[in-house]
């Protein structure tokens, strides 16, 4: 994987994008935060764009390095497990919004809309409500009750 280069400037625009602004990131921690695929097996099997086992392996390494996943450690003969970290959770609103935009200026299919306008519908309230249940099955947190 090499070590951690320099960012190409100190924007945070930039800054979010050198770590998850490839082709795939996003779509491996969308398919871990809407379709709970923990393991590379299952992401590699559900992927509708066909993900390569070379470039999940990459990325999945990539995500856990930046603090997005974290994996779990095994034993022999056990698959690792990968599980959200707090920034993670904390890109669902990014989803929502990405979601929206594509929904109004891209060619999307009407079976895979569904997710996106039930965020888009649901709006912040939703986002949170969601958030604190990945953090309850992701980091073992208590699920919060009204609170915002």
């Amino acid at each position: 994987m090499g070590e951690a280069k320099e960012p190409r400037s100190e924007c945070p625009i930039n800054a979010a994008i050198e770590v998850f602004g490839d082709r795939w990131s996003l779509i491996v921690l969308r398919d871990i935060v809407f379709a709970d695929r923990r393991y590379f097996r299952e992401l590699q099997a559900g992927s509708i764009e066909g993900i390569a086992s070379n470039i999940l392996a990459d990325r999945l390494k990539r995500l856990v390095t930046s603090g997005l996943l974290t994996r779990e450690d095994t034993r022999a003969g056990q698959r690792a497990r990968y599980s959200l970290t707090e920034p993670a959770i904390q890109l669902i609103p990014l989803f929502a919004q990405l979601g929206s935009w594509a929904l109004r200026h891209r060619p999307t299919s009407s079976a895979l809309n569904a997710r996106a306008e039930l965020l888009e519908q649901g709006g912040p309230t939703l986002w949170h409500e969601f958030m604190d249940e990945l953090r309850h099955e992701h980091l073992g947190s208590r699920r919060r009750v009204g609170l915002r």
